[in-house]
């Protein structure tokens, strides 16, 4: 037997991975800034349906987890934007990939979610 991490160790790096992105706003929004620099409102307009308190809560989790970075200007009104650090450009990767899975199996997925949400409503 080796002293090999295993996956079902609470140290394992996927464990901690999902930690900080396993949320359902984290991904997508990393996938936006992904297209470049955004303010706050555009990221709104790209995101109808999260609210502004989750949508805030959501970029200071990045912010504080070294995922993105957030550059406040001094004007009148307050300007703020968003963009990602090298470690988040670093993660891009896997959540474009991903991005592309979930095209490539959008069928699949709307059965699996109609399925799921079925099962929710009969009780």
């Amino acid at each position: 037997m080796t002293d090999a991490i295993t996956v079902y160790d609470e140290s394992y790096p996927t464990r901690r991975l999902l930690e900080l992105i396993g949320d359902k706003w984290t991904p997508i929004i990393v996938y936006i800034l992904g297209q470049g620099t955004k303010r706050y409102g555009e990221l709104q307009r790209h995101l109808p349906d999260v609210s502004k308190k989750m949508l805030t809560q959501t970029l200071r989790a990045l912010e504080r987890d070294g995922l993105l970075k957030r550059k406040v200007y001094a004007v009148v009104p307050p300007r703020v934007e968003y963009d990602l650090t090298p470690l988040g450009r670093v993660f891009l990767e896997p959540v474009t990939s991903l991005c592309a899975w979930a095209q490539a199996h959008l069928g699949d997925l709307e059965t699996a979610y109609s399925t799921r949400k079925k099962g929710r409503t009969k009780k």
